[in-house]
């Protein structure tokens, strides 16, 4: 993902330059299926919508639209959920589906039994486990989500640093 880590090296370079700060563009369901990279679009001092699924975020981004004059290019809204990696390239999730997934096995720590039972595809619930737990493994995703949505742990800041051998250690305030 070199275009994803040059893209979030230039906004840091910008922000040094400038003394501005970068907002990490992150959701909650690209973060836990580690849809996401690092020193690419995890750059930034802030994730404003890390505790946001995907399917949240574009209701977010209606609702300012629709509140605030229309500052969000309606194209950016419509337009299929990309990396833009290469051309005609689209993210390999229907977030209609996959974002109230994650939420289930995230927010409320849902079992693979208890998660078809609610009707979700059995393999769909499979692949999902396997895509968070192997994004946890490989450090793609931050553990602090569970701390963030944990109601009784209020979260004022976090730090994250990447340590030697991909160990990942995170600063509270």
């Amino acid at each position: 993902n070199i275009q994803s880590r040059v893209r979030g090296n230039l906004l840091m370079a910008l922000s040094n330059k400038f003394g501005r700060l970068v907002l990490s563009t992150g959701n909650k369901t690209e973060l836990a299926l580690g849809y996401c990279t690092l020193y690419g679009d995890m750059s930034g001092g802030l994730s404003v919508i890390s505790d946001l699924n995907k399917s949240d975020v574009y209701e977010l981004a209606e609702w300012i639209n629709n509140n605030k004059n229309n500052p969000i290019p309606l194209n950016t809204i419509k337009k299929p959920p990309s990396a833009e990696l290469s051309p005609d390239q689209v993210d390999p999730f229907d977030y209609e589906v996959i974002s109230p997934l994650v939420d289930f096995i995230v927010e409320k720590q849902f079992s693979a039994e208890e998660l078809i039972n609610k009707g979700f595809d059995k393999d769909l619930v499979k692949e999902t486990l396997n895509k968070i737990n192997t994004a946890r493994r490989e450090n793609k995703t931050v553990e602090f989500l569970k701390d963030i949505l944990n109601p009784h742990h209020h979260l004022v800041f976090v730090a994250e640093c990447r340590l030697k051998e991909g160990v990942l250690c995170y600063f509270h305030h």
